[in-house]
């Protein structure tokens, strides 16, 4: 259909040959870039959902240290919304990990080098995992809750369990390691397969997704919100564990739309 845009009728052209109306005939070259960019676009949304579960576990991560012993001997506390930095700092350290060591022994182990699809496909399976984990972790601070008994109302609001929220580390680490696989090889795989035209939007379009994730990340809280008792004012009173296998578990069927995208495209050189 889109090859329609290279055919020329009357009109399109002067008489010298050049192209009259600009907007209404394209070259050849145009025409096969936006097939291009067509066919990456499937590829291009797996990534809003890694995003969009990313803001949200970011702010429920918050919610969960304030809920938690953050305390680091007798006088200091973690600032709440430093734990964050966990997943950083495993991102920084599996960077090189994964390049020194990861690669090549999967290269030994497969009997050949994973392609740029690959390493993303790793990347979503941490992430699964990570966002498991921290349901895993929200499950036991609500049952620790309810051991103290902490559940009896009226006294459960704000209250700070006596979990060490050191708990939350690693989890983090998982998702950060995730990070370390898919947000590098999406930078390369779009700079790798976009047109020559257009490498240095190439670059950007990771961003795209992440500002488009982010912003869909309201409307999935209020969702969660509107449809379930999970998230409320107070996190003692919620179920963020159930959030969290919701989250977890659309990511798996992003994971599964992903592997079935993957197979349907062709890398224009191996990665």
């Amino acid at each position: 259909f889109v090859n329609k845009a290279a055919l020329i009728t009357g009109g399109d052209t002067h008489l010298d040959g050049s192209i009259a109306k600009r907007w209404r005939l394209c070259t050849i070259q145009e025409v096969e870039d936006l097939k291009t960019l067509i066919r990456l676009f499937p590829l291009w949304s797996t990534g809003i959902y890694l995003n969009i579960a990313n803001a949200v576990q970011t702010n429920l991560t918050i919610l969960q240290s304030l809920a938690m012993d953050r305390s680091l001997g007798p006088s200091f506390k973690v600032p709440a919304a430093s734990f964050q930095v966990f997943s950083y700092i495993s991102m920084g350290i599996c960077l090189p990990l994964i390049d020194r060591f990861f690669y090549p022994f999967s290269r030994m182990l497969v009997r050949r080098p994973l392609t740029l699809l690959h390493r993303i496909g790793v990347g979503h399976v941490l992430v699964i995992v990570g966002l498991a984990a921290m349901a895993c972790v929200e499950a036991r601070r609500l049952q620790v809750m309810h051991q103290r008994g902490l559940a009896v109302a009226g006294d459960h609001l704000d209250a700070v369990v006596p979990m060490s929220a050191l708990w939350l580390v690693l989890p983090l680490a998982i998702l950060g390691a995730g990070s370390a696989f898919y947000l590098p090889d999406q930078v390369n795989l779009y700079y790798q397969e976009f047109p020559a035209s257009l490498k240095n939007v190439g670059t950007s379009v990771c961003l795209l997704a992440v500002g488009i994730g982010y912003y869909l990340s309201t409307t999935v809280v209020r969702a969660v919100q509107k449809v379930t008792p999970w998230l409320t004012d107070d996190i003692n009173s919620g179920r963020v564990d159930n959030v969290y296998w919701i989250l977890a578990g659309l990511e798996g069927l992003n994971f599964l739309y992903y592997v079935l995208c993957a197979k349907l495209y062709k890398l224009q050189s191996s990665g």
